[in-house]
């Protein structure tokens, strides 16, 4: 499904808009984690992608507070991430409230099973009471990567997922699940759009992807996200560089053609970096 070079957001099963195009902010201190998502939003972002696991709820918060006072934002034009950490599946419900505590927004745009693991489906049961309740406008899961594992959550869920948060990049697009839960209207967000740590330059490096970016005169970081914004992925790019911030966001004034998109589609070697 290619989009529009222009296109910044995607309407979710939920009704809600949820930007294409985020901010991560995994391995960012509390510190870094505030002044990243106020250079993100402060440059056009709207989507910030955080969790329990990475310790920065207060930090993100406290970014997204300070882009609204200095008027840059309002918060209904922000759209913000969480994600219910293993350790919590016991008590969900209170996972919930700790992430809304620390985020100090009023409300998570979007909140996510961290990933699979004992008691995940009374956890997904707790994101529906907590949609229900208006605490959470969105809900979904993570690290999900089959359509056995997506239906183990589909056939409890009342509420269907709206997001599948996944490890996808150009060597791993994994599109027979993107291809099985369009039909439920659920969409798939990339996590590690580059490869991740260590993996990135190798990436980087890859004679199509330098290719395309000598045609452009983008970076290739520029442009495996349009990759994944034309494939129909939403893509969550970590950085603390202020200027990889500024980069990764500016992909909306160009687009890559059907053949070039082809060319991005054969890199595919259905190889992950990561196992969770």
């Amino acid at each position: 499904m290619t989009k529009n070079f222009f296109v910044e957001d995607v309407t979710l099963n939920s009704g809600h808009k949820m930007p294409v195009l985020g901010l991560g902010t995994w391995t960012l201190s509390d510190k870094q984690a505030e002044e990243c998502v106020f250079r993100a939003l402060s440059v056009g972002y709207r989507l910030i992608d955080t969790a329990r696991y990475y310790d920065n709820e207060t930090g993100v918060g406290n970014g997204v507070r300070r882009a609204i006072d200095a008027g840059i934002v309002k918060r209904e034009e922000i759209f913000v991430t969480s994600k219910i950490m293993p350790g919590n599946y016991n008590q969900p419900d209170a996972a919930i409230e700790n992430s809304l505590a620390a985020l100090n927004i009023g409300y998570v745009d979007l909140m996510l099973i961290h990933q699979p693991g004992a008691n995940d489906t009374a956890v997904y049961k707790a994101l529906e009471r907590g949609a229900d309740a208006g605490k959470i406008r969105s809900i979904g899961i993570s690290n999900y990567y089959t359509p056995r594992d997506f239906d183990r959550i589909l056939n409890i869920a009342k509420i269907v997922p709206a997001v599948v948060q996944n490890e996808n990049h150009p060597l791993y697009q994994n599109t027979a699940l993107q291809d099985y839960v369009k039909k439920f209207g659920t969409f798939v967000e990339s996590w590690y759009p580059f490869g991740g740590r260590g993996n990135t330059k190798k990436i980087f490096q890859i004679p199509t992807i330098v290719a395309l970016a000598q045609n452009h005169k983008k970076t290739p970081a520029q442009i495996i996200l349009r990759w994944h914004l034309q494939a129909g992925y939403i893509a969550v790019p970590g950085s603390k560089n202020p200027d990889h911030i500024s980069e990764n966001y500016n992909i909306f004034d160009f687009e890559l053609t059907v053949d070039e998109m082809k060319q991005m589609s054969a890199l595919n070697q259905n190889h992950r970096f990561e196992n969770w």
